[in-house]
């Protein structure tokens, strides 16, 4: 994909931001309701200068270039075989729980 010889990713990515930006609109102009009758809304969030998108992108970023794989197939790696994948299932698990516990703590 970086290598700019294949358009597939990015049209995968670029469909699924056109695809939720259009559903958003949707939701907000016709005023869709939940399973459960309540209306749905979407609060406005501020985008601040981006610091904590940074952070949290260049963490993703290092874990998923460490291991060398895309975090969605480490159980079917795991079960393939490649049990050096549990130490990035435990360091995913840790990184969640961590998160979970610094998020009360978090300015936003």
């Amino acid at each position: 994909m970086f290598r700019f010889q294949s358009f597939r990713m990015y049209g995968i990515i670029g469909s699924a931001v056109v695809t939720a930006a259009v559903s958003l609109v949707l939701i907000k102009r016709t005023g869709l309701k939940s399973a459960t009758g309540e209306p749905i809304a979407i609060p406005a969030r501020p985008l601040g200068r981006g610091i904590q998108y940074a952070i949290g992108g260049t963490i993703f970023g290092l874990g998923w270039a460490f291991t060398g794989a895309c975090p969605g197939p480490l159980f079917a790696l795991i079960g393939n075989g490649v049990t050096v994948m549990i130490v990035a299932v435990v360091s995913a698990l840790a990184g969640t729980w961590a998160y979970g516990w610094l998020r009360p703590r978090l300015p936003y």
